[in-house]
């Protein structure tokens, strides 16, 4: 797995336009947003697109997001904060309430560190995005050996990264598998994120130029002949 496409349910697709992502060469898809989410858009999302046989995720953002019929959940940590309630505040109060009812082997905790201050999520959780690349190499130190999490997601959510504090990263993790997501308008934006991350997301590209996004799956595993999986 190598390119992932972020499908937002606020944002309307016409059904010409899920086909062609349903036929791209993409690697699967992540269901996920941050403002507007209803248990309705999100149901309604997710029936286009689970006929796929690629891997199709829900990022867990609000109780929402949470469909029983779904087979793979994204769980969203989100380290740089000192708000509690974004790295395990929420998933307590869900687990203290629904357990018992809770599909574990369908979850992967996912470590986020959000860089764009002024990203909606960023000002959601009240993310500290001035980092130094050092410190991100700490952030992804901590979610591999301390946490042991899957994922470790590097998230500037819609304006180009630095490609210096990814490699800074992707040089500390050996196990959790660096994935990166923000502001890839082009396939050379594509190309130049997925020489250093594991798996890029490309998200506001599908609702901006479709052509350019279907265009930067040509960084794809399918599209390369690779088969590797990127979360086990």
């Amino acid at each position: 797995m190598r390119h992932l496409f972020k499908i937002d349910p606020a944002k309307p697709l016409s059904e010409e336009a899920i086909k062609r992502l349903l036929q791209s060469e993409t690697d699967g898809f992540i269901i996920g947003g941050t403002d507007e989410i209803t248990l309705e858009n999100v149901t309604e999302t997710y029936e286009c697109f689970m006929e796929t046989d690629l891997p199709l995720y829900l990022e867990v953002s609000t109780p929402d997001m949470i469909l029983p019929l779904a087979d793979q959940f994204l769980i969203p940590m989100v380290l740089n904060t000192r708000d509690t309630t974004w790295s395990h505040g929420l998933h307590v109060e869900i687990l203290r309430k629904y357990a018992p009812h809770v599909p574990f082997r369908r979850l992967s905790p996912v470590g986020y560190v959000i860089l764009n201050k002024d990203a909606k999520a960023a000002i959601k959780t009240g993310a500290e995005t001035n980092l130094e690349a050092e410190t991100v190499a700490a952030y992804a130190e901590l979610a591999e050996h301390f946490f042991h999490l899957p994922i470790f997601y590097v998230e500037y959510s819609g304006i180009f990264g630095d490609v210096t504090i990814l490699k800074a990263a992707k040089a500390v993790l050996s196990e959790t598998k660096l994935w990166y997501g923000g502001g890839i308008r082009s396939l050379i934006d594509a190309k130049k994120m997925a020489e250093v991350a594991d798996v890029i997301i490309v998200g506001n590209l599908i609702y901006e130029n479709l052509e350019e996004a279907l265009a930067t799956t040509r960084v794809s595993a399918r599209a390369s002949g690779r088969g590797d999986n990127m979360i086990k």
